[in-house]
């Protein structure tokens, strides 16, 4: 599957775009990037770096932002067409977004998003 790094980061902000507003809103000192692949040997589609809003004590202070990290390549190859890109990329940055919440791979997988 082929599509423009333009097109694949307006999917992205239109999978950000569906997210609630009180849900963004509770975000806090996060970005999201688009990067091409993730760090040789990985096999991922996305990335959460960072401390999630559950672990932030009294001494959350002072810090980068953590980071939300969409893979484009790998989603692409496993995407038969447009239409599938879309799916995978929400699920992407929605599975991303809940890490960011503190919520873990198995919990994910218990609710469908895994």
């Amino acid at each position: 599957m082929e599509m423009s790094r333009e097109r694949f980061e307006e999917l992205v902000g239109d999978a950000l775009d569906e997210v609630p507003e009180e849900l963004l809103a509770l975000m806090s000192n996060v970005v999201i990037l688009v990067e091409e692949d993730p760090p040789p040997g990985e096999d991922l589609l996305g990335l959460y770096e960072g401390h999630a809003l559950t672990e932030r004590g009294w001494d959350y202070a002072g810090v980068l932002p953590d980071r939300i990290l969409i893979y484009r390549n790998p989603i692409l190859r496993i995407c038969d067409g447009d239409e599938d890109v879309v799916d995978e990329v929400a699920v992407t940055v929605v599975h991303e977004i809940a890490h960011h919440f503190g919520i873990d791979d198995a919990r994910l997988h218990e609710l469908g998003w895994g």
